[in-house]
């Protein structure tokens, strides 16, 4: 893909060696500038999008005890993330991934049934991002059950996802 956009754009930019009249010069000299920005633009991505470092799933971690909700929204955002990412990390074969698995759905539909019904919570990113990541873990729990990890590129997709929630939480949004 990075190859074809490379070509595409030298071939956009040696376009304009060949013009004919001036009229024709400025459309492929508009086309060259265009195709070229739009080319470094894909090819060299900003700062922004930063690589996420996806962790090795492990089948070691700490049963947590703090299930359940505390009806504040930072304390019980934070603890869901929190226990989502330990669920993400784990490999196929953990001790007590089902019951793991089967409290943090409990807790996750809870925490979403609770605050969406306060307009001043669920507008905020951090909880838009949480209920996204909640579904998307929901949603494979429903299809393949507790015991089953979660794929590499659904796992990539969660800790970016995890990260913004972060972010968002630190800065009271």
């Amino acid at each position: 893909m990075k190859t074809q956009l490379i070509v595409a754009a030298a071939i956009a930019s040696t376009a304009g060696a060949f013009s004919v009249s001036n009229e024709q010069s400025a459309r492929r000299q508009f086309l060259q500038t265009a195709s070229t920005a739009a080319a470094s633009t894909i090819l060299f991505p900003t700062i922004a999008s930063a690589e996420i470092v996806v962790p090795e799933q492990s089948k070691e971690y700490d049963f947590p005890s703090d299930w359940g909700l505390t009806y504040s929204y930072e304390t019980d955002a934070a603890r869901v993330r929190a226990h989502m990412v330990t669920a993400t990390g784990l490999a196929k074969g953990s001790d007590r991934m089902e019951d793991f698995g089967k409290n943090l759905k409990k807790e996750m539909i809870d925490f979403v049934s609770y605050y969406r019904r306060f307009p001043q919570v669920a507008g905020k990113p951090s909880f838009s991002t949480l209920y996204t990541s909640i579904n998307v873990l929901a949603g494979h729990y429903t299809s393949y059950g507790y015991k089953y990890p979660l794929p590499e590129k659904r796992r990539k997709r969660l800790y970016q996802e995890y990260a913004e929630i972060e972010k968002s939480l630190k800065r009271n949004r």
